[in-house]
């Protein structure tokens, strides 16, 4: 597979996001042995890049990344992220990057993922309780204590970007970025003045894209806490509008003799040699034909009309975790 670059980390075009293998979609957590397979798999094809977080679980995703790496490690870049569990007492889903929580987190991160030091240590959502100053000098002193190498920012908007980088350089923003979620695109010019990649986190729209689900039955087949009942742009009139986009995604791929999946992730390199994506699935036919995506040439033409598809109906989170992804 092609290489790319996330400030000095250098992974394959294409990794893994392992949160569905534990949370969030249907399924998950059910054949954790399938979900290591999928990870083998994964490496054996080339993939380098490895994705989880505390918060998957939580701990659980860290727990079987971890099982799952053991002997392979060096095979791996491996980023994990806090910043979404408070070890105070307050628990999962409360945002805290303050230096006492970040030193309790990564802690916890390394005991799970069975590993001395985590390759790229994402801050999964900016904390505006916290001056983002203080959050990366205490991952500055984690970068010189060894514990992590590179440092990543999540869902971060050019200002705060800006601000963290002047502590210390930042390797990679991770932003859901694919053909329905455009708006990284207006961050990207800051990224590449500064030397930052891209990791996409969704580029599949969580499987839309792929044609996948095409009725309401389909939807309501999904397990009650797959988190897709009820983004917004799988409800109501939503989901039937943003149809159009799975069909025209489609077009182009009869065209390419490709499969959807494959002709959204191509897009996405063709964007540039520092975006990477990370699709996450817990099956090895999947990863398979993801993987598969970096042989995929897409002309001009097809670029061009697939950077004109309709607009999705539809945040792409809820209004609650709307709140949490900057985008000012």
């Amino acid at each position: 597979m092609r290489i790319a670059k996330l400030g000095e980390l250098e992974v394959a075009r294409i990794g893994l996001g392992a949160m569905g293998m534990s949370h969030g979609y249907s399924g998950a957590g059910s054949d954790d042995a399938e979900s290591i397979r999928t990870i083998h798999r994964a490496l054996d094809l080339g993939v380098t890049l490895i994705d989880t977080a505390e918060i998957y679980g939580p701990y659980v995703n860290e727990e079987l990344v971890g099982r799952a790496l053991r002997g392979r490690r060096d095979e791996v870049v491996l980023a994990t992220k806090f910043g979404l569990v408070a070890h105070n007492g307050r628990g999962p889903g409360t945002l805290d990057s303050s230096p006492d929580n970040i030193r309790i987190a990564v802690e916890g991160s390394l005991r799970r993922l069975g590993t001395d030091h985590i390759d790229l240590y994402y801050q999964h959502r900016v904390d505006p309780r916290t001056p983002i100053e203080d959050t990366m000098e205490a991952l500055a002193a984690l970068v010189q204590q060894g514990k992590i190498r590179q440092i990543g920012l999540s869902e971060a908007w050019i200002d705060t970007i800006r601000r963290a980088h002047a502590v210390h350089p930042v390797a990679a923003l991770q932003s859901e970025y694919s053909l329905w979620t455009r708006d990284p695109e207006q961050v990207l010019p800051v990224l590449r003045e500064l030397g930052i990649g891209l990791v996409a986190y969704s580029p599949l729209g969580r499987g839309f894209l792929t044609g996948s689900l095409r009725s309401i039955a389909d939807l309501e087949s999904l397990d009650d806490d797959d988190f897709r009942k009820t983004n917004p742009r799988f409800t109501g009139e939503n989901f039937q509008r943003n149809l159009r986009i799975a069909d025209e995604v489609q077009a182009v791929a009869d065209e390419v003799g490709a499969a959807s999946a494959q002709v959204a992730l191509a897009w996405l390199l063709a964007k540039g040699h520092d975006v990477v994506p990370i699709p996450g699935t817990r099956r090895v036919s999947r990863v398979e034909e993801n993987t598969a995506a970096d042989t995929v040439e897409l002309s001009p033409e097809h670029v061009a009309a697939l950077d004109a598809l309709t607009p999705a109906e539809g945040d792409h989170h809820t209004e609650e975790q709307m709140q949490m992804i900057e985008r000012r």
